[in-house]
C-alpha cells in the first residue's frame, strides 16, 4: 500500500489494440532504461491507473500494490484525508505508470515501486519515484526495513524542517501509522486538537 495510499492498476497488456494505449505506448517506448534505478529497471511494466484507494498504492487489477519504501498516515488519521488527495494528484485516473514488482507481503497484497514518466519539462525522458515525491512533500515517512533509499532520510528531514503536509505541527507531534493504530478511540480522538490542515 503505499502504505496508506493505494491506487488500482490495469496492466498495460490489457490495454493492447487501443488507439489511446497505442499512443502512450509510443510515448513510453522512448524513456531509456537507464532512467529506473536499481530493482526496478529490470521489472519495470506499464500499468494504467484506474483506482486510488487511499494514501498507499494498489492495483487492483489484477492486482494490488503496497508501495515500498514509505508509509503514509491512515484515511482516519490527522492529515490521512490530505496525504490520499496528493497521491490522487499525481496519479489521476488513466494515467500510464511505470510498476516494478518485488514479492508479497503478509496480507498477498504485491510490494513494489511506482514510476512517474515525464514527457515534458526539465526532467522529460526520466520516471520519477512516486515515493520520494510524498516524502519530499510531506505526505509519508520514509520506512523501508529491509533497504535504504539513498537520500530518503534527508528528503523526510527537509520537509520535517519547511513544516510540509503532515510535519505542518512539527515532527514531535506526528504520529507514525503503525502507532496510531495502536491507539484506542479515545486517544485517537483527543489526538492534535487545534492543529488542523
Amino acid at each position: 500500500m503505499i502504505r496508506n495510499r493505494s491506487i488500482s492498476v490495469l496492466t498495460w497488456a490489457r490495454l493492447a489494440g487501443t488507439l489511446a494505449a497505442a499512443y502512450v505506448g509510443l510515448r513510453l517506448s522512448r524513456l531509456p532504461a537507464s532512467s529506473l534505478a536499481g530493482r526496478a529497471a529490470v521489472a519495470a511494466e506499464a500499468a494504467r491507473v484506474v483506482r486510488v484507494i487511499d494514501g498507499e498504492l494498489s492495483g487492483s487489477i489484477p492486482y494490488r500494490l503496497r508501495l515500498l519504501g514509505v508509509d503514509a498516515p491512515e484515511q482516519g488519521q490527522p492529515f490521512g484525508p490530505q496525504a490520499t488527495d496528493s497521491v490522487a494528484q499525481l496519479l489521476t485516473l488513466g494515467r500510464v505508470v511505470l510498476v516494478a514488482r518485488a514479492g508479497l507481503d503478509l496480507y498477498g497484497r504485491t510490494l513494489g515501486t511506482v514510476r512517474l514518466p515525464t514527457v515534458t519539462g526539465t526532467t522529460a525522458g526520466r520516471a520519477v519515484p512516486l515515493d520520494s515525491l510524498l516524502v519530499v512533500r510531506g505526505w509519508a515517512w520514509a520506512f523501508d526495513p529491509n533497504r535504504t533509499v539513498a537520500g530518503r532520510a534527508q528528503q523526510q528531514l527537509a520537509a520535517q524542517r519547511a513544516g510540509r503536509g503532515l510535519w505542518k505541527c512539527g515532527a514531535a507531534s506526528a504520529v507514525s501509522p503503525t502507532l496510531w493504530r495502536s491507539f484506542n478511540s479515545e486517544i485517537k480522538r483527543r489526538y492534535r486538537v487545534g492543529c488542523t490542515w
